[in-house]
């Protein structure tokens, strides 16, 4: 036997026609949607009128310093384990190493923790060198190119792996310093969230499950 027939409010809804909608209410929906997805991109995308001088030179200084691991032996241990964690999103061995040795050396220069960095780019890119988002962040840690024009750095290229951390790094240690070390206030300025935690409380996940030395 066929049944043919809802009964009630079921019918109601499920009736031919139900769910249209007329020109005036989509204009409506539209101009609500809208509303929603500015000031998000605002955060994001939008270049600063006066870059804060401190930040600036920062990040100019920066772009000519070179540093590494302590001694041998550090390099080994943290790169061995690291290696491991890493191998399932970066299968080639030589490609991941170098990856690290720049994180690890990025890291360090900033003054930041490695294994944050390392969780930082989990979210942002998911270690895609080539990463590319709607709004025009690029690479590892999706940096903004308005950056390269505050500098006078037009021509650095933010995929290449060495300037994409070094921006990155520069600019995720001066936003944490800005906040008197408070991780998660510093991480939501980055992502261009603050006043929202979605972002940092992700980014903290990442480090706990995947990063974070005990």
């Amino acid at each position: 036997m066929v049944v043919n027939q809802m009964p009630g409010a079921f019918h109601y809804f499920f009736r031919p026609g139900a769910f249209r909608i007329n020109k005036a209410t989509s204009i409506l929906l539209l101009a609500l949607l809208l509303c929603l997805l500015l000031p998000a991109l605002a955060s994001a995308s939008q270049t600063p009128k006066h870059l804060d001088p401190e930040l600036k030179q920062r990040l100019l200084s920066a772009m000519d310093t070179k540093n590494g691991f302590k001694d041998r032996f550090d390099a080994d241990v943290w790169l061995t384990d690291m290696g491991a964690r890493l191998k399932r999103y970066m299968p080639d061995d030589q490609t991941r190493l170098q990856l690290l040795l720049d994180i690890h050396r990025e890291a360090s220069i900033a003054k930041l923790n490695p294994q944050l960095v390392l969780a930082v780019i989990h979210v942002e890119s998911g270690f895609d060198r080539f990463a590319l988002s709607w709004v025009g962040a690029q690479g590892y840690m999706q940096i903004m190119p308005f950056w390269k024009n505050e500098l006078g750095r037009s021509d650095d290229n933010l995929m290449h792996t060495e300037t994409n951390l070094r921006y990155g790094c520069t600019i995720l240690k001066y936003y944490i310093d800005m906040e008197k070390g408070n991780l998660q206030r510093g991480l939501a300025r980055y992502n261009g969230s603050l006043g929202r935690t979605k972002y940092p409380e992700k980014v903290f996940r990442f480090w706990d499950r995947y990063w974070k030395v005990n």
